[in-house]
């Protein structure tokens, strides 16, 4: 039974739970777009929960999401990177849109944010261009944010960290991230997440997620071996304790669903991003158990029948070889074929929206432990009786002990391993 059915209340949660900028947006709409924080508590509320944060790389994905929320009765995240705006027909400025008619178009009624993934912040100038940016973003229907500093050194992630907390709306959903994604390299510890967690607590920024580098990887696993370090995680997430923190967990492609069940039950991880699984999956590539795609004699495996038409693949394949594109390369399709891919046939079409339901259904209800949490982000809002759920904790930290130059002094006794140099974007 859907959501919308199971509480009366759906049209009061409609009028108070939707933030200011969605009811501008979409006043005649009846798609329940709500803050991340709304999302966040409803996992924490039902206990040893994580919910979808699907990055929508293509229509396929984001109407094969929606659909499985709805069946499983889930409260959802649907996200765009930064770094996949460059390769993708989806944005930051265009993604709520895109939600908010396939909500109304598929009858959707369970809660769902739309969140601006790793807005990276990399130099001086990227902070100069957010304070412009990441106001647009809200302005255009996202309700939660990521703010990615992490490239930065430890001080200048904080830093960046507490400037930019003025661009964005006291209400939404807010993650920050310490250790940038780089595998088994560079892990983050427990003493640079409380570092940032604290600063930022002292400063009256008070996250609801944080993204650790904890074995992950962005993209393809190389190695079913490799992967989330679940002991790390929740050790981080123990030293966190008392600010009430939740972990989100990036690259989860490539991690088995053990592995992943376990990240749910021994950690405080509510928010976990799949982004390539999801896209091999709704082009109809063969994709084992940890989300990668077969990869034979240097080619994707295409399943007969599934996802594009054979002639379709067929033609991105050369237009891939056409452009001397590895298989990293191939997230490029997204942005060449997005159109291509939606006039195929509607059996086609229909295809690759439901293979995409289907995995994304089983890893809500069998993996990640998020079905029937949409009623308890429903409850959240009511209990609240606004859109805005505030903070889960408040000051703890001393504002005078955290001055940019103490900061700095603080940084400079960290210790910290980086890991190697590169560019390890999503």
């Amino acid at each position: 039974m859907s959501c919308c059915n199971k509480n009366n209340n759906f049209e009061k949660v409609l009028e108070i739970g939707r933030p200011p900028n969605i009811k501008k947006l979409f006043p005649n709409s009846k798609a329940l777009i709500v803050s991340g924080k709304v999302i966040d508590r409803a996992m924490i509320a039902k206990g040893k929960a994580m919910t979808i944060a699907a990055n929508a790389r293509n229509s396929f994905i984001m109407k094969g999401t929606l659909m499985a929320a709805q069946r499983a009765n889930a409260a959802i995240i649907i996200e765009i990177a930064k770094s996949e705006s460059t390769y993708c027909q989806i944005g930051s400025w265009n993604l709520a849109v895109h939600v908010d008619q396939l909500c109304n178009e598929l009858g959707i009624t369970v809660p769902v944010a739309i969140h601006a993934d790793h807005y990276g912040i990399k130099n001086e100038k990227d902070l100069e261009i957010a304070k412009v940016e990441i106001p647009s973003m809200f302005d255009a229907g996202i309700t939660s944010i990521a703010i990615d500093a992490s490239h930065l050194p430890e001080d200048k992630n904080l830093l960046a960290n507490i400037e930019l907390n003025k661009y964005v709306p006291a209400w939404a959903g807010l993650e920050t991230e310490v250790g940038e994604i780089k595998g088994d390299q560079g892990l983050s510890t427990p003493k640079e997440a409380v570092f940032q967690i604290a600063g930022l607590n002292a400063n009256g920024v008070f996250p609801d997620w944080i993204a650790l580098n904890n074995g992950t990887v962005h993209g393809l696993e190389a190695s079913n071996a490799a992967g989330i370090q679940v002991e790390l995680t929740a050790e981080i997430h123990n030293k966190l304790a008392k600010y009430k923190m939740s972990g989100a967990q990036h690259g989860t492609s490539g991690n088995s669903s053990e592995k992943l069940r376990e990240i749910a039950q021994k950690t405080n991880t509510t928010k976990a991003n799949v982004a390539t699984a999801l896209q091999m999956i709704s082009w109809g590539l063969e994709v084992n158990d940890y989300g990668n795609a077969t990869v034979k004699d240097g080619n994707f495996v295409k399943v007969k029948g599934k996802g594009a038409d054979e002639e379709m693949w067929a033609s991105a394949v050369t237009h891939a070889n056409e452009k001397g594109w590895k298989i990293g390369d191939y997230k490029k399709l997204n942005l060449a074929f997005e159109n291509k891919f939606c006039g195929q046939s509607k059996e086609v079409r229909d295809r690759m929206a439901k293979d995409v339901e289907d995995f994304v259904y089983k890893m809500l209800v069998d993996v990640f432990n998020a079905k029937d949490t949409a009623p308890l982000a429903i409850d959240a809002i009511l209990k609240a009786g606004s859109h805005d759920l505030g903070a889960k904790v408040g000051r703890v930290e001393d504002p005078a002990e955290w001055t940019p130059a103490k900061i700095t002094e603080k940084a400079s006794k960290l210790g910290v391993d980086r890991g190697p140099d590169g560019d390890f974007d999503d």
